[in-house]
């Protein structure tokens, strides 16, 4: 077992005793308070109406605290604070004390609290280490350490260290001069990112190894304390393929992580659709690009039709009228320049063409015939006529998202009349798609933008239908509580029902955001920004109308073909020049020699992108294999295999093309017992990991084998980026085994 190793174990089994007497505390005062409210319950209650109310209240009481005493029992404890004092402070989801008042544990909610998540090391608070508890159940299983002030640290407790203070402290001991000032560097650099103000756009730009994820989550956990007031009406809206930003948040931010903060990926941002599937790296590259703001508006446009032929003959209740184009086309202009979205504008097309009909029908029967109430009737009638019904809908139809665009994709006229003189014919050709098709994620962003010109998808008469409907289900339901009650005569149904209507919602913050298209968040982190689309952009812009926004980066590291080349690109189109940039300059992370090799691949991917200043040298330089091409899968087994006894406790990643993912799984499944080879969350947590690069951004291995470097560059377009990427996701060793010849970056 490694000295670092040993200090986990030590420090682990520490905190696991501390964790162990908070919880046979809160234990304890389950137990009592359960007593209490049991002794209260038995009481005989004579006497007056007063007698009767305090013993109710005191149940209420002890209920509600035994509520609050069971509902903690997931991550009780998750933080530590020393002090400059010398005192240290457990934080955590309730506050605890022994018998004998001295605390235990302070509430997260407190003011004793606060510097656990305002602290930096610039702004200190008097704080010398923060440690972050993870836990499972009741048991303890990591610390993580932030040191604020390292020359207030003693020896001693320097020996303590875990994480990521370990890593800074060991840069710090080094060598003084440099390296201290690498390390003032670091902690100013974040200082500035986490406390910067909550409005506005800030782009966190950095490369592998700098710590912008951690930065980022530190940011989002100061900003969800510092305002939560503010956020907790509107809510957070994470956006990221990292899981890593719920866990922290769940973790330090009990109440809000679970109520106010909606975490989803591209996916999942459009309510009632999950994009299961992906699409070729051409078609995603094209459903990302703005030209498909004008398809999809041409696609709506094109739905506001014509009669075929000039006219449609219809007969209605014995009448028989007629629509033709010129009743149309008058009716189709006048709705459109109402400037409403298509579903809206829908009712003043619907008005016109029947007041149209209804005059033929007038004409029939002879106006002088008819007074206001029988033109009202004939209205109706006209509106609920099937065949009329019919012709309307074939004409200008009520639409949802999904049906316009799955009938688009499908339709490959309307794909050809929508596409014209913006797409090319072969651009227009990778759009079809059969009907039933699942929903990719380059869809998400298209069927938000069809929301947006379609304006609401429910059906009026549907809507009213429904409504009439639930309203006569709450009468039933109040006349029939009545009756059981015996209330009848006191509270009417009426009465009842809308007081049951308007009782409030108990859907979280986020439950309801996850539910609503148009729900406006407080503020929005995207990791892994430089991923998203133009069209994305646009999807991520409605959802925060105040743009307050922390995006975090590497452009260096796009592989998306219509991801991000510049954030200038991205951001300009949408926020002018009121957005900023914070860059993380300092790579503590990875090992000196494996960027030394990275940058090599970094100098012609981005020639115009600075690396970041690689300091922390492992003594491990990396390793190349070469293999003849039919042992290329068992060789990376073996590699696989040696790599695990050699972290020990840490994680190993096997990173490999996708033509040759199922051999390598095949093979690392054989080799390693243990190994998770389909990826997934699970992947996270497994000793050997065998994972796609996409699947791996924004991770961190303590070894990874990057497979066939010629296999990834030529994968995609941006197969460089992959193998940056790829190159980059380890803290210790990097093993490279290739059968074909390298790139020339890596020779």
């Amino acid at each position: 077992m490694s000295a670092e190793q040993a200090t986990g174990s030590s420090e682990l089994a520490r905190e696991r005793e501390h964790v162990a007497l908070l919880y046979a505390r809160l234990d304890e005062l389950r137990e009592r308070t359960a007593a209490q409210l049991d002794a209260v319950r038995r009481q005989e209650v004579t006497g007056t109406h007063q007698n009767r109310s305090e013993r109710d209240a005191f149940a209420t009481l002890h209920t509600d605290r035994l509520a609050q005493l069971w509902a903690v029992e997931n991550g009780l404890c998750f933080g530590r604070l020393d002090r400059a004092e010398g005192d240290r402070l457990y934080v955590g989801r309730l506050g605890l004390s022994d018998d004998q008042q001295d605390q235990l544990q302070v509430d997260w909610r407190t003011p004793a609290a606060q510097a656990f998540y305002r602290a930096t090391a610039a702004h200190p608070e008097g704080v010398v280490r923060r440690r972050h508890i993870s836990t499972r159940g009741r048991v303890v299983t990591g610390v993580d350490d932030e040191v604020l002030d390292l020359d207030a640290l003693s020896e001693a407790d320097k020996e303590t260290l875990n994480g990521e203070a370990a890593l800074l402290a060991a840069l710090a001991a080094r060598r003084t001069g440099r390296m201290g000032d690498i390390v003032a560097t670091i902690q100013a650099e974040q200082d500035r990112i986490i406390r910067d103000e909550l409005d506005g756009i800030l782009v966190v730009q950095g490369g592998p190894g700098t710590g912008k994820t951690a930065v980022a989550l530190h940011r989002a956990a100061y900003l969800l304390y510092t305002y939560r007031d503010r956020l907790a009406r509107r809510g957070v809206l994470v956006i990221g393929p990292n899981p890593a930003f719920l866990r922290y948040i769940e973790q330090v931010l009990p109440s809000l992580g679970e109520t106010d903060v909606l975490l989803t990926s591209a996916a999942g941002l459009f309510p009632g659709v999950e994009a299961t599937a992906e699409d070729e790296p051409e078609v995603a590259r094209l459903k990302g690009d703005l030209r498909m703001v004008d398809v999809v508006a041409a696609a709506v446009r094109d739905r506001q039709r014509l009669p075929r032929g000039g006219r449609l003959e219809l007969s209605v209740d014995g009448d028989d009228v007629v629509l033709d184009r010129q009743v149309v086309d008058r009716a189709r202009q006048r709705a459109r320049r109402s400037r409403r979205p298509h579903n809206l504008a829908r009712r003043t097309f619907v008005r016109e063409v029947v007041a149209a009909l209804s005059t033929q029908i007038v004409a029939k029967r002879g106006a002088h015939l008819l007074d206001d109430e029988d033109l009202a009737e004939i209205r109706a009638e006209l509106r609920t006529d099937p065949d009329v019904r019919e012709a309307l809908d074939g004409l200008w139809p009520h639409l949802t998202p999904q049906r316009l665009l799955a009938e688009l994709y499908a339709d490959r006229g309307a794909l050809s009349r929508a596409c014209r003189d913006v797409l090319t014919a072969e651009e227009t050709a990778l759009l079809a798609r059969p009907s039933g098709s699942p929903w990719t994620v380059g869809d998400v962003a298209l069927l938000d933008e069809a929301a947006e010109l379609l304006g609401s998808d429910a059906d009026p008469d549907e809507e009213e239908a429904l409504r009439r409907e639930q309203e006569r289900r709450e009468r039933a339901y109040a006349e029939e509580v009545l009756g059981v009650l015996g209330l009848d005569g006191y509270v009417s149904a009426e009465q009842l029902a809308s007081r049951y209507a308007a009782a409030p919602d108990y859907l979280t913050t986020a439950e309801r955001a996850a539910g609503d298209r148009e729900w406006a968040f407080g503020h929005v982190v995207v990791d892994e920004a430089q991923e998203l689309s133009p069209m994305a952009w646009r999807l991520v812009m409605r959802r925060c109308p105040t743009k307050s926004m922390t995006l975090v980066g590497d452009v260096a590291q796009t592989a998306a073909l219509a991801g991000a080349r510049s954030w200038q690109e991205v951001l300009e189109p949408h926020a002018g020049t009121r957005w900023r940039q914070a860059e993380l300059t300092v790579n503590y992370r990875t090992p000196a020699e494996v960027m030394e090799l990275a940058n090599r691949v970094l100098a012609g991917l981005a020639p115009g992108v600075e690396p970041a200043r690689a300091v922390r040298e492992s003594g491990e330089p990396p390793v190349v294999v070469a293999v003849p091409a039919g042992a290329l899968a068992e060789r990376v087994a073996v590699a696989a295999a040696e790599e695990q006894a050699l972290v020990g406790e840490g994680k190993v990643a096997v990173l490999a093309p996708a033509s040759l993912l199922p051999a390598v799984r095949a093979a690392v499944a054989a080799a390693v017992p243990d190994a998770v080879v389909e990826g997934g969350p699970k992947a996270l947590d497994a000793p050997v990991a065998v994972l796609s690069v996409r699947e791996s951004k924004g991770l961190e291995f303590d070894s990874v084998v990057v497979v066939e470097p010629a296999g990834l560059v030529a994968g995609s377009a941006r197969g460089t980026s992959d193998l940056y990427v790829a190159l980059t996701r380890t803290t210790r060793r990097l093993t490279v085994v290739h059968a074909e010849p390298l790139p020339d970056a890596l020779r």
